[in-house]
């Protein structure tokens, strides 16, 4: 309801008795205060004082306004302006995996294929049709721990597409649209670094060569091939030290697996063995660092697990009854066992000679022949060809004039029988010529390699061990 001109003028008569009462009691309180300046005359500090609440009196009036305006709403004003913009492009998604989306697997220890599909929610029978390739079966048969399998789903969970690691290099994507799988192999670029393996032995040479990088297969080399014929590894004893030259496989900065050694040393005891690998004809080899092969050119005994049931020199023969030079050594072993060249050679003989059943002749060159009797069958060898020492020519039996399962084995020069436990061995050909000084030149840097990280490694050690000898 609007004022009247009454109300107004009541309004106003309030407003000002409300200013005098306000003016009268600041100014009763500014004399309670400051007395003298209302008794007296005013000095230089009243002035400055009374200049102080000037300054400050002119800064509220000027803070204060500002700070009520932002308090109070302001009338905001708006306006809508044009703006040009492109047209808005709505595009499909288009493409192989538009309709998909890729989940991928790693695989646990113990984790089968078939557990994976299940998991997955994926039809064994879809797993069946992917396994129907050989390769494919070959690759996902042996999945590894950490081997990763991607699958693409799609919105309803159904498999539309499939991928595996088939190697190191090798990535196959299977398109399972269709009634036929399409395969698509990609191939993943892989690096090759060198590295060096170097470590005392604790507990176990095994259990230490993985802890220092060495896979299982590189653990086998060092101590099937290089080192087989010096060191018998039953004897090793903790404090003993190895160190590898090995070719690692990288591939998007992660290794994958190592490869070649292309050099070793194994201190036992007190001696060191070293072993370089280098091509000779085309053949890898393991010498020391003078050139001299680390293979011998026979093994004695060219069958595992077996025992001496008969030496070499007269005997009475076991089933003709008198007494008979026996030409051989006899190992006593199961029938099926597997038994070895004894040395690289050409295939002489494969088939049956009278007493010796079934039976194998060798021809080392040189003059050195070796002989296997008694098979029970043959490998998979034939007459002329070039076998190589350690690979399986037959299998133990006892064919011929035998009175139980075993290998009848003759050691042979210039065709006069030898005692294959006592004979004097032929060394191997050692390098020569040109092959020895590019062999000097290849296996320098992986030498010198291995020199530094064991300097690294045991020089420390090596001291407290020099001054405690010489006190």
């Amino acid at each position: 309801m609007p004022l009247t001109d009454h109300g107004r003028v009541r309004k106003q008569q309030f407003h000002d008795r409300l200013g005098i009462l306000h003016h009268r009691t600041l100014h009763r309180k500014l004399k309670e205060r400051f007395p003298a300046a209302f008794n007296q005359r005013w000095t230089r500090r009243h002035w400055l004082h009374a200049s102080l609440f000037a300054t400050l009196g002119a800064l509220l009036a000027t803070i204060v306004p500002g700070f009520s305006s932002q308090l109070e709403p302001a009338s905001q004003v708006s306006a809508v302006l044009p703006l040009q913009l492109p047209p808005l492009t709505v595009r499909a998604p288009t493409g192989e995996g538009a309709d998909h989306f890729w989940e991928v697997v790693e695989i646990e220890r113990g984790q089968t294929l078939g557990q994976v599909f299940e998991t997955m929610g994926i039809p064994v029978a879809t797993m069946h049709r992917i396994l129907e390739n050989p390769a494919n079966r070959e690759a996902l048969t042996r999945l590894r721990p950490g081997a990763e399998l991607g699958f693409a789903l799609d919105g309803e969970g159904g498999l539309r597409g499939f991928r595996f690691d088939r190697g190191p290099t090798q990535r196959v994507e299977l398109d399972l649209r269709g009634d036929s799988i399409r395969e698509k192999v990609l191939e993943r670029a892989t690096t090759t670094r060198v590295a060096v393996a170097s470590a005392e032995i604790d507990r176990s040479l095994y259990a230490s060569a993985v802890k220092a990088g060495l896979s299982p297969a590189a653990i086998a080399v060092m101590t099937d091939e290089i080192f087989r014929y010096d060191i018998d590894f039953k004897d090793v004893q903790p404090g003993d030290r190895f160190s590898a030259v090995v070719e690692e496989t990288w591939r998007d900065g992660e290794r994958i697996g190592t490869g070649r050694i292309l050099a070793a040393s194994f201190t036992t005891g007190s001696k060191t063995y070293t072993g370089f690998r280098f091509d000779r004809n085309g053949k890898a080899e393991y010498f020391t660092a003078d050139g001299r092969p680390l293979k011998k050119s026979f093994i004695r005994m060219p069958i595992p697990y077996a025992r001496l049931s008969s030496k070499f020199g007269a005997r009475h023969h076991p089933v003709l009854g008198k007494m008979r030079m026996h030409k051989g050594v006899d190992y006593a072993a199961g029938t099926g066992t597997p038994i070895m060249a004894a040395g690289d050679a050409k295939v002489q003989f494969v088939g049956q000679q009278r007493g010796y059943g079934n039976v194998v002749i060798l021809d080392h060159g040189r003059g050195h022949t070796t002989l296997y009797a008694h098979m029970s069958r043959f490998g998979k060898i034939r007459q002329g060809q070039q076998v190589s020492q350690g690979t399986v020519i037959g299998y133990v039996g006892s064919t011929g004039l035998a009175t139980g399962p075993h290998l009848h084995y003759e050691f042979r020069v210039n065709g006069q029988h030898r005692n294959p436990l006592s004979v004097t061995m032929p060394p191997p050909e050692p390098l020569k010529g040109a092959d020895l000084a590019a062999f000097k030149a290849a296996t320098a840097p992986a030498l010198a390699r291995m020199e530094s990280m064991e300097a690294l490694l045991y020089a420390r050690a090596d001291v407290p061990a020099k001054k405690e000898k010489r006190g």
